[in-house]
């Protein structure tokens, strides 16, 4: 079929019986809402790849500003990105899809809890890429059955605006922590985007309902928003605990307290998260290991060890010396004398990644006259950073 002629299905059942009827847009729509509920999709909204050139321009601005950080791919090829057009010339309509993970209690409750380790909601359970991309392609296929146009499916992985484009859709709008919020699920919304030949009506775009509250500006421990809606990445719990590859720079370190992997605090004080109920029977089951793991126990994880408690989950990318650089900076943040053990043994890892947060660790949980009695160890250290954790310990 053309790429811009309504679709072709058959009203008798999902798009797939005989004898085939022509759909008008506005019914093809519908039925594409119906089919995207039943595959597990929360919210979906309809757009055109011409809504997001604002949005573009506050991007650019971002990259320029180096607010980024180390995230070098956000900066590659940003024409692809402000506008989906850079990334397939042919598309035509942007289909976005966001899948509700709210989680069952307070995710900040766990800070209090010192021992244990806190791990962003989205990141306790399977892999959302993965999970939500079958769904996508699920979603597209039917689609492609029906009417022979051509679709890209997009799940946080490629040169795509999705908050932006979100919001053109009518799924929520990008709150004053730069995430989405939506009406009915708060900030806790999965996206994915379709992008298709089809024309298709588009849905009016959801307006700013922030008001004047600052509660995500005001709760963040790092303070990593400049002003309303900007962020700096560099300054990020989660930034600094998944996408940073080197040590933690010292003066955030306090701040991140037991956060090992990302940071909830901004998406969880939002107030209209209170909605959020509304879809919990499509979230995403968080495993029980990942909910409040203790400190002491992962520790312990060797490369293997690793691999196996985080399989199938985004914690997995970024590798276990990272992770435990994270588990190290807790532990110095725990306050509990009897985790030194752990931070003294991992003196002697392979990872200088690790060895260095051990040292700071240590440095927070013993006596000085008992830390100044190790300090001879760095006399052997071969790695500089490391060397450079004992000097700063030590001087402290």
């Amino acid at each position: 079929m053309a790429g811009r002629r309504a679709g072709v299905a058959d009203l008798r059942g999902p798009g797939f019986l005989n004898p085939p009827v022509r759909l008008s847009p506005s019914d093809l729509k519908a039925a594409l809402q119906r089919e995207a509920h039943a595959l597990g999709f929360d919210a979906i909204g309809f757009t055109t790849p011409d809504a997001t050139s604002e949005a573009g321009k506050h991007f650019l601005e971002f990259i320029a500003s180096g607010g980024h950080g180390d995230m070098d791919w956000l900066a590659a090829s940003p024409e692809r990105r402000v506008d989906p057009r850079g990334l397939w010339p042919d598309v035509r309509s942007v289909i976005m899809l966001g899948v509700n993970y709210g989680p069952d209690d307070d995710p900040l409750d766990i800070l209090a809890r010192r021992s244990r380790g806190a791990i962003s909601v989205y990141a306790q359970g399977d892999d959302y890429h993965d999970l939500i991309k079958k769904r996508l392609k699920s979603l597209a296929r039917w689609l492609v059955a029906i009417t022979g146009d051509e679709v890209k499916v997009f799940v946080d992985t490629a040169a795509v605006m999705e908050k932006p484009l979100a919001q053109a859709a009518h799924l929520g709008w990008q709150g004053k922590h730069t995430n989405l919020v939506s009406r009915e699920f708060g900030s806790w919304l999965f996206l994915g985007a379709i992008y298709t030949t089809l024309e298709l009506p588009r849905d009016a775009a959801e307006l700013d309902h922030c008001g004047s509250c600052r509660a995500c500006l005001d709760i963040c421990p790092t303070a990593a928003f400049p002003a309303p809606y900007k962020l700096d990445a560099r300054r990020c719990i989660s930034y600094l605990t998944i996408e940073n590859k080197g040590p933690i720079p010292r003066e955030f370190r306090k701040a991140i307290g037991n956060r090992i992997y990302g940071c909830d605090d901004c998406l969880a004080v939002c107030p209209w998260n209170k909605f959020a109920q509304a879809g919990r029977e499509q979230k995403l089951a968080a495993r029980d290991a990942l909910r409040a793991p203790a400190l002491a126990e992962l520790t312990r994880l060797d490369d293997a060890a690793f691999r196996a408690l985080f399989t199938k989950s985004p914690v997995k990318r970024i590798g276990r010396d990272r992770f435990l650089r994270n588990v190290l900076i807790a532990i110095g943040n725990s306050g509990e004398a009897s985790l030194a053990g752990e931070a003294r043994r991992l003196l002697d890892d392979a990872s200088p990644l690790v060895r260095g947060a051990a040292v700071w660790a240590l440095s927070q949980l013993i006596a000085r006259d008992a830390f100044a009695a190790l300090a001879s160890r760095a006399d052997g250290e071969p790695d500089v950073t490391v060397q450079q954790e004992w000097r700063a310990a030590a001087a402290s």
